[in-house]
């Protein structure tokens, strides 16, 4: 398990890294494999020696080894971000068929959460792809495995989270986008392998964390009841969290009323 964990964690800040590079083209529409990463300052390429995750930040102590122009700690946030996350995957799911799809996930929150944050916008060059890659690694465990029971829950999960939150667009269309409604049948696929208990309390947890959020916001910045507030990255935190206590929590509620 350990060294699991550990490999996970390696690739974690390797994918952290071109984690920064789709953070940043992919809402400029800009191709993440061409021209290679350079300074934003003087446009030098970035050698391999100081594109090394964390590490290379720390040793140019944040700043461009050539015109000495500022790197954003953010870069190696989100590498060390991606390593816990994948870690923490990697601890609770094993060597399993399974992980490959959690990691997936980790690696496309991830980057939607900062992007969101960033631009208010989920590309759907991002999600859209989801329907398919999430089904598509979902199938190595239940064919392997046999969970054809845990498969089933999680397309249900999937349809039923994107029809929720398409309702609530329907409804109320200023209270998010679209972009929301197709993040949020990408997490339910995920929820839904775990549990019905799994979905409603990441589903519970994502309005929770976002109101919280909003109501911070309004506290510490000038915010008003009006202002659009990115919800990605509180559905997707959300998510995460229920991942690993979301069916525990149900069945404790349920227990506790004697459902």
């Amino acid at each position: 398990m350990l060294a699991v964990t550990s490999f996970c964690a390696l690739i974690g800040l390797l994918i952290g890294s071109f984690l920064n590079v789709v953070i940043y083209r992919v809402p400029r529409g800009e191709s993440v494999n061409h021209p290679r990463s350079h300074c934003p300052g003087c446009n030098t390429e970035i050698s391999a020696r100081d594109n090394i995750p964390v590490l290379s930040w720390l040793l140019l102590r944040g700043r461009c080894r050539h015109c000495g122009e500022p790197i954003s700690v953010r870069y190696p946030a989100v590498e060390i971000l991606t390593a816990v996350v994948f870690a923490a995957f990697a601890a609770k799911f094993g060597a399993s068929w399974v992980l490959p799809a959690y990691l997936y996930l980790a690696a496309i929150g991830i980057a939607l959460a900062f992007i969101d944050y960033d631009t208010q916008r989920l590309p759907n060059v991002i999600t859209l792809p989801s329907y398919v890659v999430v089904p598509v690694l979902l199938l190595l465990p239940a064919a392997v495995d046999g969970l054809w029971p845990d498969y089933l829950r999680a397309i249900a999960g999937g349809a039923i989270l994107y029809a929720f939150y398409f309702l609530l667009v329907f409804i109320y269309p200023a209270g998010m986008g679209f972009g929301d409604v197709k993040l949020a049948g990408v997490l339910g696929l995920y929820l839904g392998w775990l549990g019905w208990g799994a979905l409603a309390v990441g589903a519970f947890l994502g309005f929770l964390l976002g109101g919280l959020g909003g109501i911070a916001l309004m506290i510490f910045t000038r915010a008003g009841r009006k202002t659009k507030i990115p919800y990605g990255p509180y559905m997707i935190a959300g998510a995460f969290v229920a991942i690993f206590i979301g069916q525990p929590i149900a069945n404790w509620y349920t227990t506790t009323l004697g459902l």
